[in-house]
């Protein structure tokens, strides 16, 4: 549960001509001294409630939005058909509109509805507004709303059961929020510096995303190998019967989703001829007490990138310490999880770590003399051998997993240490640009929230932008 905010360390004093009724975000939502031409308005003057609702029938498709928390915007969450509604009424989308996710607008979610959605419908908790446009733009309601000021009014605001994640905040309080509203001119700018520092900011995370594609098409040439294009799954599929490793047609179409090894320039060698062992993790209950010793949690693992501080306390016994123990150079591989991309997701240990265990749920690689670490992570984590896993992933009880026999039976090319020395150098110094543009795209939205924050609060001066 995520606490409220406090309020205020000491007793403060509000005008009375600054409230309409005695609330906690009245305090919060007193401003300094703003520029000149500045108002500050209660956005009932600029904004009014859309009542479009549509009666909902029965056997149509409606296509559900919903709205990202942390300013991410709004998506498209579902189609459902009429009957499968609770709802009396839904209610379309309209383009420009503003528009909160009343249970969860104290993280930061509220948007502007994007054009490209025009035609999807939301439930009456998403309430939407109009903009008078003469007064406020939509993007600059959109950024002030989502400052750490006015949200933090919002959480004092929002009113529901004991449990933070059940209070709504309701569209009369909306309505009723005196804010901050510089002349348009002014707004133009804020609403472009911050366009602008996103622009920036995505064009580097796409950087970031094109790099593992372009690193996976090094490493295969220098194998002999070419990436087969992805294709979608298709409704119906040819294959010959010596292809079919079982009665299934994603696991058929992995299959064909990988490179063709017989044609590299290196031996082709089963898991089990690299690979000294695959151990399951260990299966105790963690401790309500600070130990010595932590158990990792399976987000340690899957997001590709080995986090120790992804752990929780265990009792530290001799027989978790001796059988379950982590040195660097091991792999952690994802062994179940309710997420199919996330099975058989591999990340390598950097050091030895003495007083951190690995669970059930993850399994513990060591490889033989003749691979290098590196290099094997590298590979169970690209097209080799990623189809072969999600192939032979089974599923029980809503969980796809893997066994050790899946890791050892994986088929992949061995090419002498010193080339795989040489690949590890062009995989680490490919990782390294990719990181190095995530965190710069992270800090470039990082400062331009804080600057946007300043310039809507009319602390920081919007014309040397």
């Amino acid at each position: 549960m995520e606490a409220v905010a406090p309020i205020s360390k000491r007793p403060s004093c509000i005008l009375w001509s600054e409230i309409e009724k005695w609330t906690p975000e009245s305090v919060l939502l007193r401003f300094g001294k703003l520029p000149e031409g500045w108002r500050l308005l209660p956005v009932g003057a600029f904004a009014a409630q859309l009542e479009n609702k549509e009666k909902v029938k029965p056997e149509s498709e409606y296509r559900m939005a919903g709205v990202r928390w942390y300013g991410e915007g709004v998506f498209h969450r579902e189609t459902v058909v009429g009957k499968e509604q609770s709802a009396n009424y839904l209610y379309p989308l309209k383009p420009g509109a503003i528009i909160y996710n009343r249970l969860f607008a104290w993280k930061e979610s509220f948007a502007v509805v994007p054009v490209e959605l025009d035609g999807f419908y939301v439930s009456n908790e998403f309430p939407q507004f109009e903009i008078d446009e003469a007064i406020a733009l939509p993007k600059y309601i959109y950024l002030l709303f989502n400052t750490k000021k006015i949200i933090g009014a919002v959480k004092a605001a929002s009113i529901g059961s004991a449990a933070i994640s059940r209070n709504r905040f309701k569209e009369s309080d909306f309505l009723g929020f005196k804010v901050p509203i510089p002349p348009l001119p002014i707004q133009q700018k804020i609403v472009a510096h911050w366009e602008a520092a996103q622009t920036k900011a995505n064009d580097l995370l796409a950087q970031a995303e094109q790099l593992p594609d372009e690193l996976e098409k090094q490493v295969l040439g220098a194998l002999g190998l070419k990436k087969k294009k992805k294709i979608a799954m298709p409704k119906v599929m040819v294959t010959n019967w010596a292809e079919l490793t079982k009665w299934n047609q994603r696991a058929t179409y992995l299959w064909g989703q990988t490179p063709d090894l017989s044609k590299g320039i290196y031996p082709v060698v089963s898991g089990r001829e690299c690979i000294a062992e695959v151990k399951h993790g260990c299966s105790a209950s963690p401790s309500s007490k600070s130990t010595t010793l932590q158990v990792l949690k399976l987000s340690a693992v899957t997001s590709g990138q080995f986090r120790p501080s992804e752990a929780k306390f265990i009792a530290d016994k001799k027989q978790y310490r001796e059988n379950f123990d982590l040195c660097k150079g091991d792999i952690l591989m994802c062994r179940t999880n309710g997420t199919l991309a996330y099975v058989g997701r591999p990340a390598i240990l950097d050091k030895d770590y003495p007083e951190l265990i690995f669970p059930d749920k993850l399994m513990r690689v060591r490889c033989k003399a003749n691979v290098l670490p590196e290099y094997l992570e590298y590979i169970l984590s690209s097209s080799i051998a990623r189809p072969q896993l999600e192939a032979n992933a089974r599923t029980a009880v809503g969980n796809h997993a893997i066994g050790n026999e899946d890791v050892l039976n994986v088929e992949l090319p061995l090419p002498p240490i010193s080339e795989q020395e040489k690949l590890i150098k062009i995989i680490q110094e490919a990782r390294s640009k990719s990181g190095h543009a995530r965190e710069e795209a992270m800090s470039l939205k990082s400062i331009a929230e804080k600057e946007i924050e300043k310039m809507i609060l009319g602390t920081r001066p919007v014309e040397a932008h």
